[in-house]
This record gives C-alpha cells, sequence and structure tokens, in this order.
C-alpha cells in the first residue's frame, strides 16, 4: 500500500532551528494537525454557543444507540468533531506525543484506516454493552439517548498501534502501561466508554498488518535522549 509518506525521522532541531522544526513536523503530519485544528475551532464555538444550543447540537451529533441505527454514517462522522466541552490543549499535547508520530511512521492513509477501524468497532463495541446494561437493568432505559462524541476511541487505537513503534524492551513497558491502564479504567468504572478505550487499544493492536513495510527505525527512548543531549550539551559554569 503506497501512501506517499516519508520515510520517517527523528526530529531532533538545534537551538536555532525551533521554528524551522514545528514547520517540518506539522508539515509531517497534516492529517493530524488539520484534525486538531478543526477541534480547536469546534471547542471554541463550544464556549461561544449558549448552553442549550451546544447540548442541543451536541446531542444531534452523539453516537448514542438511537442515531446508530437511524443514521450511523453521519454521526460516526461528525462525532470525530468535538471535544464534548474538554479543554482542548491536553489534545494537543497528545496529538504532538502520539498521533503525529504514527502519521509520520505509517503515512497518511494507513493512520486514517486503523484510526477508523478502531473508532467505528469501538463505538458500536461500546454502545453494545450499554445496550447489554440497558437490557440487564443495570441502568436506565434513557440511556439510549446518551451522550457519546469525541476523538478518545480513534486516539486510543492509534495508541496501541504505536506500540509496534517503539523498540523492545520499551515496547513491553509501554503496552503494559497503556494496557494497564484501560483494564484498570473498565473495572473501577465499568460504564460504556472505558469499555470502548479498552476495545480501541486492542483494535489498534489488532491493526500490526497496517505495520508491515514502513520505513525507519524502531523508537529507542534511551538512543533519542542521547542524541538530545549531543546536540544540547550542558552550559559550563564559568
Amino acid at each position: 500500500m503506497h501512501d506517499g509518506s516519508e520515510p520517517p525521522s527523528p526530529v531532533l532541531p538545534s537551538r536555532r532551528g525551533w521554528p524551522q522544526a514545528v514547520v517540518h513536523f506539522v508539515g509531517t503530519a497534516p492529517v493530524t494537525f488539520t484534525w486538531l485544528a478543526v477541534l480547536f475551532l469546534t471547542t471554541l464555538a463550544q464556549h461561544l454557543l449558549p448552553r442549550w444550543h451546544l447540548l442541543e447540537l451536541l446531542r444531534k451529533d452523539s453516537t448514542n444507540l438511537h442515531h446508530l441505527a437511524s443514521d450511523p454514517i453521519r454521526v460516526l462522522i461528525t462525532s470525530l468533531l468535538w471535544l464534548d466541552g474538554a479543554s482542548w490543549w491536553p489534545y494537543l499535547v497528545m496529538f504532538c506525543l502520539f498521533l503525529a508520530p504514527a502519521e509520520r511512521w505509517l503515512g497518511h492513509l494507513r493512520f486514517v484506516i486503523a484510526g477508523l477501524i478502531a473508532h467505528i468497532v469501538a463505538t458500536y463495541a461500546s454502545e453494545g454493552f450499554l445496550y447489554w446494561q440497558i437490557q440487564e437493568a443495570m441502568i436506565s432505559p434513557r440511556y439510549l439517548n446518551a451522550r457519546d462524541i469525541g476523538v478518545s476511541y480513534f486516539a486510543v487505537g492509534i495508541i496501541g498501534l504505536l506500540t509496534y513503534h517503539l523498540a523492545r524492551p520499551w515496547r513491553w513497558l509501554y503496552l503494559i502501561v497503556v494496557l494497564g491502564y484501560c483494564v484498570a479504567a473498565v473495572l473501577i468504572t465499568p460504564r460504556f466508554t472505558p469499555v470502548g478505550h479498552l476495545v480501541a487499544l486492542l483494535v489498534g493492536l489488532a491493526c500490526y498488518p497496517l505495520t508491515r513495510g514502513r520505513s525507519g527505525s524502531p523508537v529507542d527512548p534511551p538512543r533519542l535522549l542521547s542524541l538530545w543531549r549531543f546536540r544540547h550539551p550542558p552550559t559550563p559554569v564559568a
């Protein structure tokens, strides 16, 4: 599968090259940062709209059981454009640390395919779990219209897939941390959103075939740290 991506390389700018490095970093992950810009605009809109209007809008674009049965394609797309009142800056950090490197490594097309698979499968799995809870009278039937919106299933799927871009043994430590976090969230709060995050992570891991044929060496954190120290030696004390 050829998607015109460039071979990934670590971005370790010199002190004089920060502006160029930022431009390069953004330019090599256009899907990630275009999406992040859209999320900034919709988050800004959330703070400007009257609350009643905002809740109506989010409810309209939510991937709840009702909408998945009546208009699934629309809500699966529009739900990726909102953060449901959340702050935008944590997503800036997450996109830079996880999604942008993943896009540079996988290429634009594989990145989108993997994320959408995780988003769709996790959405249906989490809403299926919610439906089971309603059928078992564990929660109120009003949750048929529960608000379920945001980018987290896509992002968690990519975080899972990024496991294969880390060098051993750091790969296994990373996997233990992210998997342990998702499992603990389900055990502590057995609701549909933590279940969706766990499913998205597993789907991302199952997307391993999309990583085959990708160029570039696995990321080795100690090596990156040593390169950073080499390019940024400590300033001698007079």
